[in-house]
């Protein structure tokens, strides 16, 4: 008897104790869009479609104007936000990679890089994904999101190109294993099926322990993702494709009404920072404009491209009564400094050598650091394109600053943004010294990645030399 009152007693200290720990940790959510434009939210300047959820998320929480995605594509992007590190460091840096004898394929994370929820689980958060991984070899379950810190992770899977098994689109796995299939005709849209199995997973979660959320939608990436909703727009006479791009957008901000709805309706709403953003900016994808609804509204180019439009993107964060309502950020900040301000709201420190910057101060009130540059680069060759020196990019901000160069053998570009966010005015024949520091920087900020051979070279060096990379 005494054994087993001292068991017991045993098991309600270790509850309390956890319980403690526990207490102060900020569930968190992280919505992500795919492919949505700077200009594609209401509150963010668009006027011919609806998004009333994320327009009053915005309005109850601070809505960035200076917010940039990890990358100008997929891969990188989610490479970047998930490991804080920046492209220049990130091991992704393409949708695919060169692997030898002119094979290209999708590489997975080092399995040294840890990931936010690797981080979060050291702090003893329940972790999942519902949606959108982008970070695996196929072929090796062991590179696949539920073997990289998501307790529970549902995704489905792209093919290899050079053999292995063959997965269909349709099939979600369920951490790495017996796929539940989506089934359009049952949904409006792809994301309300991701939605219902966020909201199934919520419903079983510990509630003595924070829990983090990465909902990575499909919304509004295209193809394979048109929507089974005939109503929605037909009264306003849009192409069809323009038609199925508004409303997955609009059907999108539904989905994300029903699931903050679903967290107010398990009292956790109070408790939980809620972060809204974009893996790039907008597409032309599928016979979609990016220009018939202004998607990145003012801003020079779209997806791929490393101008303000391929990049920088809407980003709201949302916490009911610790983050002041009605605010709006000019905080130059990126999916990299997702880990740092994660890892601050969790109390954990992330691991040595990121780029990642806490905006947390922003959030909360504080006086801010801001980040000294802004590095980006790009390698846009693989399987399915070929392009002059791997169609490689880079991008650098640096306050006000812009630099941009489209291929090794190009010229920088030199753009102010205070006084010309379209970046139409090149301005680097006036600021030589300028040039020079960002060319210095095009080389230091960033290093070698294995399967991305192009990138480092700011020299022109066409003529002799020739960049041996197979």
């Amino acid at each position: 008897m005494r054994l087993t009152l001292l068991s017991l007693l045993c098991v309600v200290v270790s509850t309390a104790l956890v319980s403690n720990a526990n207490a102060g940790k900020p569930n968190i959510v992280l919505l992500y869009a795919d492919d949505l434009g700077y200009g594609e939210l209401g509150c963010y300047g668009q006027e011919m479609f609806d998004t009333p959820v994320l327009d009053e998320m915005a309005a109850q929480g601070v809505r960035f104007t200076q917010f940039y995605a990890g990358n100008a594509v997929c891969g990188p992007s989610r490479a970047s936000l998930m490991t804080g590190k920046h492209p220049g460091h990130a091991t992704v840096r393409g949708n695919s990679a060169h692997r030898g004898n002119h094979r290209w394929e999708r590489v997975a994370l080092k399995r040294d890089e840890e990931t936010i929820p690797e981080m979060l689980k050291r702090a003893g958060y329940q972790t999942a994904i519902i949606g959108k991984w982008h970070l695996e070899d196929p072929n090796d379950r062991s590179t696949w999101a539920h073997a990289r810190g998501f307790d529970y992770a549902v995704h489905a899977q792209w093919r290899s190109r050079f053999g292995g098994e063959k997965f269909k689109p349709t099939d979600y796995y369920v951490n790495g294993q017996n796929p539940v299939h989506y089934d359009k005709t049952q949904y409006s849209c792809m994301d309300e099926f991701r939605t219902d199995l966020a909201m199934a997973w919520l419903d079983k979660v510990d509630r003595s322990k924070p829990f983090f959320l990465f909902m990575s939608y499909k919304i509004p990436h295209t193809p394979m993702n048109d929507i089974n909703d005939d109503a929605i727009y037909a009264d306003r006479g849009w192409p069809e494709v323009e038609r199925q791009h508004a409303g997955r957008i609009t059907l999108l901000d539904r989905q994300i009404g029903r699931l903050l709805a679903h967290l107010r309706k398990m009292g956790v709403e109070e408790n939980t920072l809620i972060v809204f953003t974009s893996d790039n900016g907008s597409h032309r994808e599928g016979g979609h404009d990016h220009r018939f609804f202004k998607s990145s509204g003012v801003l020079r180019g779209h997806k791929r491209d490393l101008y303000e439009g391929g990049i920088r993107v809407p980003t709201i964060a949302y916490w009911k009564g610790k983050v002041k309502p009605g605010q709006t950020s000019d905080h130059i900040a990126a999916q990299w400094d997702l880990m740092a301000t994660f890892a601050e709201a969790a109390g954990v420190e992330p691991a040595e050598g990121l780029d990642s910057l806490s905006f947390m101060p922003t959030l909360l009130g504080g006086e801010q650091p801001a980040h000294p540059y802004m590095y980006w680069e790009i390698q846009l060759d693989g399987w399915w394109r070929t392009m002059p020196t791997g169609g490689f990019r880079q991008g650098i901000r640096k306050g006000d600053w812009k630099a941009v160069r489209y291929g090794v053998m190009t010229e920088t570009q030199l753009y102010n943004l205070a006084e010309d966010v379209s970046e139409s005015n090149d301005v680097a024949a006036e600021h030589p010294e300028l040039v020079a520091e960002f060319e210095r920087l095009f080389k230091s900020a960033r290093t070698e990645a294995p399967g991305f051979p192009y990138g480092g070279h700011v020299q022109d060096y066409r003529g002799s030399e020739k960049y041996q990379w197979d």
